[in-house]
């Protein structure tokens, strides 16, 4: 498969598996205070189904396929801990410029320390799943016969 079509899926795959784990946080009542959609949507100044749109594009487009791109560049001996390091660095990203944008403060500070610890736990979820399904989609098939 094309890496960047496997970056894609694997991207996609990966944002699942964290929206699933932040809709089950926010129905646990876990830090409701933490709705990265509901930052999105403000941000965007548009409803709810366009912070989602905005959270897949960004899981599956910007890192899923940079991923991809940055494959090679990424320390890390397997897939997983390649996919751990760039999730570590998307969450840093996200922590020095869309939480400040999102009115959350460096770091999310203005949510209280768990923001950002609860986030870099999802990201590196995030991280390992998008490793582990881009070596899936990408790892050389042994020929038959």
């Amino acid at each position: 498969m094309n890496k960047f079509v496997a970056g894609a899926v694997a991207g996609f795959a990966a944002t699942v598996v964290l929206s699933v784990m932040m809709v089950a946080k926010g129905m646990m009542g876990v830090m409701p205070e933490l709705d990265v959609i509901a930052m999105l949507s403000a941000m965007m100044g548009a409803p709810a189904l366009m912070g989602w749109i905005g959270h897949f594009m960004i899981g599956t487009l910007a890192w899923g396929i940079g991923f991809a791109v940055l494959y090679g560049m990424i320390p890390g001996g397997t897939a997983v801990i390649k996919g751990v390091v760039f999730g570590v660095a998307a969450w840093l990203g996200m922590m020095i410029m869309v939480m400040p944008m999102a009115g959350a403060g460096l770091f999310g500070m203005a949510m209280g320390v768990m923001a950002p610890m609860m986030t870099l736990v999802l990201h590196v979820i995030f991280g390992a799943v998008l490793g582990a399904v881009f070596h899936a989609l990408t790892a050389a098939k042994p020929a038959l016969g």
